[in-house]
């Protein structure tokens, strides 16, 4: 980013997620990362970057991840010179995606690609006993198979062998931001609002809890966790599934107890007919 655009204190912004699965749920680590197309100044000035050399991207990080096996013992410095001198590095960049702030929805295609879990249970085939089917998708770590190939069978232990690996160890972060977007810029920003008494970008008015839950920002980010619901689970969780009417919330129910009673309630009475209005049982027998 420096050498591209001769900013020293360019500092750009980076969400990185670790990815182990490759094809057919194959061991294959690699980094999947949406990163800025430019970088911020000191004074908060955006100064893109037309061009990213994949070649010379590639070759940096096949660089930074030597040296820093080397760093842990894990590599000597002869057989670290060994492999930077292979002709092929051994790593592979892709820069073929691009997307603009102003498109939202292809951001969100983005980030659910790059966050996508092991397996696709759509290209998967089980029927409980035999071998398990896994349609072949072709990708970028080495896999021959391309889309519409028929799916090869896989052993049902050996396949749920394949799953289990790709769990991560517990408290493990797959998810990391770095530069404009990490933890301790965002706090830095943050103590800057406060000490000059201005909102800054991305940011929400007021100083105080009471302030912020008040912003028009607050606001908007209490009304999306019912399109994030519909977004994960494809169920509106504001229709009514019995009218298909928009319902309106009356009041958050956070007490355990009240919600365990309203649950038991509910199924309880799961089953039984709503009772109709006077002479509703006459005309059903009349009709």
């Amino acid at each position: 980013m420096v050498a591209a655009t001769g900013e020293e204190t360019l500092r750009p912004g980076m969400v990185a997620v670790v990815q182990t699965a490759g094809e057919l749920a194959r061991w294959h680590p690699h980094v999947h990362a949406l990163v800025s197309r430019g970088g911020w100044t000191p004074d908060r000035e955006w100064v893109p970057l037309p061009y990213v050399d994949e070649h010379a991207a590639e070759l940096l990080y096949r660089h930074k991840v030597m040296r820093l096996l080397q760093g842990e013992g894990l590599l000597s410095e002869e057989r670290t010179r060994l492999l930077l001198s292979w002709r092929h590095t051994g790593f592979s960049v892709h820069n073929g995606v691009r997307v603009e702030p102003e498109d939202g929805a292809a951001v969100e295609r983005l980030a659910r690609y790059i966050m996508r879990p092991p397996i696709s249970l759509e290209r998967m085939e089980w029927d409980g006993a035999g071998e398990v089917r896994y349609q072949a998708k072709q990708g970028h770590d080495g896999g021959t198979g391309h889309r519409g190939d028929p799916a090869g069978p896989i052993d049902a232990a050996e396949f749920l062998a394949r799953v289990i690996m790709h769990i991560p160890e517990p408290r493990r972060h797959l998810v990391r931001y770095y530069g404009w977007y990490a933890n301790v810029s965002r706090g830095k920003r943050k103590r800057m609002q406060q000490e000059l008494g201005i909102a800054l970008p991305g940011s929400t008015s007021g100083f105080g809890n009471a302030d912020r839950d008040q912003s028009p920002d607050a606001r908007a980010l209490r009304r999306r966790w019912a399109e994030m619901i519909k977004r994960v689970y494809e169920v509106d969780p504001l229709v009514c599934e019995r009218c298909g009417g928009e319902m309106k919330i009356i009041a958050f129910i956070i007490d355990p107890g009240v919600v365990d009673r309203i649950l038991r309630h509910l199924s309880a009475n799961e089953g039984h007919q709503e009772r109709g209005p006077p002479g509703w049982a006459d005309l059903e027998a009349a009709s």
